[in-house]
């Protein structure tokens, strides 16, 4: 699996007009000619033709960055509320930069409030040719002022920084203590961290941007060089506080024990499984010593703490590098993988017996999926990136229904022009990041997906997603 950024580039504030490729229609430099729905791989762009955005798309669309792209963020967990439906948002985030000097590195931690937004209709009443999308360089907004359902005006991002040499492989805040988190180094360390100073710092402050020009000098809680190699498999028990897991390139996993709330007990004796690098782990949403990792062997391991260091269970999960993986909090029997072929596949644990896992498997991307993750409220969807630049949102309990399909046609007429051959669970498609590298659902906002990529992040509320969003009263 390709991680790193090709050439990492500083973000510069500047403004580059429209974003290319998100909500994907295209339109030509004749404006009278209909838009029509983009098919990555399989579209090819005329001279003179270019990607814009549909902002009808989206209850919510925004773009930032925090200076050197980020190959691995988290949100963090707030106080603000557990299902908050009302425009406009704040989000609290870690990230971890890839820069081009080891030196120039950093973790952020930043908040980014006043994300504004407006419930759309599923079946637009008119073509939207106005309001082009924008792309900002701090943040920066979809939709027009007067659109705004909460909000106005572009995002304000409050950004404070901590020095870390060496890029960031992933990073990670624990859910039960989300000040304290734990990031993977490509020096090989792995660090916990305490944030809660700057989680503080940024609550008080009010809505002028900061931009982070300072740069923090602060100690980890705890620095453990004794991985043999860098890594990026990392995860926080859901269920036991401060229990955390690491694996590495080399094939060794170790288990992280807490013994008060800023010291751990980092077991020396690694759990070793699989033939060749660790890509990820992932604890179980329901059992305190359970957890899964994935390998460029192209294998599932679970694992059970109390059993040794041997999986208690192994399968062949796709023919090429299984890099990612998500244990579905709402279905505990159900896993998704996302492989370097492309492909992604649902697992259920009560087959392994019979020795196939796989309920589902999908070929729609046609490069690496480099994030693969579940709903935290929807048990049957999940969110996908890849590295053919898009993140795709699916829905594996729908089924092709063509009498709906001839109504909404029907309804639409001449609005909907889309591709006949799209997998019927495929629910919406994002494009217009450069190499995608991770996405995260907000736990807290229902239907708010954040991803970043090369060129940035993007928050997105897209606006079919119709479980999951506001309802017309918010």
């Amino acid at each position: 699996m390709a991680r790193t950024i090709k050439n990492p580039k500083k973000a510069k504030r500047k403004n580059k007009g429209s974003k290319k490729g998100d909500g994907a229609s295209t339109s030509s430099s004749v404006p009278t000619i209909q838009p029509r729905v983009w098919q990555p791989g399989v579209d090819e762009l005329e001279e003179g033709e270019e990607l814009q955005c549909d902002p009808s798309a989206y209850n919510s669309l925004h773009a930032f960055h925090i200076g050197w792209p980020c190959l691995s963020f988290d949100i963090v967990r707030d106080s603000l509320g557990s299902d908050r439906k009302d425009f406009p948002h704040t989000v609290y985030f870690v990230a971890g930069t890839q820069a081009e000097k080891a030196s120039w590195n950093s973790i952020g931690v930043f908040k980014v409030s006043n994300i504004s937004g407006k419930r759309r209709e599923i079946v637009p009443k008119k073509s939207s040719e106005d309001d082009p999308d924008m792309d900002g360089e701090s943040s920066d907004s979809d939709d027009s002022e007067d659109e705004e359902e909460g909000g106005s005006g572009a995002p304000v991002l409050q950004l404070r920084k901590v020095a870390h040499h060496g890029c960031v492989n992933r990073i990670r805040a624990m859910g039960q203590n989300p000040h304290i988190c734990a990031s993977w180094a490509d020096s090989g360390h792995v660090q916990v961290w305490d944030f809660s100073s700057h989680l503080n710092a940024l609550a008080e402050l009010e809505t002028e941007g900061i931009q982070g020009s300072s740069v923090f000098n602060q100690a980890p809680l705890v620095n453990f060089r004794s991985h043999k190699d860098e890594g990026y498999a990392i995860d926080w028990s859901p269920v036991v506080v401060g229990r955390l897991a690491t694996g590495d390139c080399k094939n060794c996993i170790h288990l992280w024990e807490p013994t008060s709330d800023s010291t751990w007990n980092v077991d020396p004796t690694p759990f070793i499984g699989h033939s060749a690098s660790v890509e990820d782990l992932q604890w179980s949403p329901t059992e305190p010593h359970a957890f899964v990792s994935c390998s460029v062997d192209g294998t599932i391991a679970i694992w059970d703490i109390r059993i040794g260091k041997s999986p208690a269970a192994s399968f062949k999960a796709h023919d090429a590098d299984v890099n990612v993986i998500s244990w579905n909090r709402q279905a505990s029997c159900m896993l998704a993988s996302g492989s370097d072929d492309g492909t992604f596949s649902i697992h259920d644990f009560r087959l392994l017996k019979d020795g196939n896992t796989v309920v589902a498997h999908f070929k729609y991307h046609k490069y690496p999926v480099t994030s693969i993750e579940w709903s935290p409220r929807e048990a049957s969807t999940l969110a996908v990136s890849s590295s053919d630049n898009q993140l795709t949102i699916w829905d594996l309990s729908l089924e092709k229904d063509e009498e709906e399909e001839a109504e909404f046609k029907a309804q639409t007429k001449e609005l909907v022009n889309a591709p006949q051959d799209l997998p019927p669970q495929l629910l919406f498609v994002h494009q217009g990041q450069k190499d995608l590298k991770e996405l995260h659902w907000h736990a807290q906002i229902p239907g708010m997906i954040v991803s970043t990529a090369a060129d940035g992040f993007n928050i997105l509320m897209p606006s079919n997603i119709q479980s999951t969003l506001p309802s017309n009263g918010s």
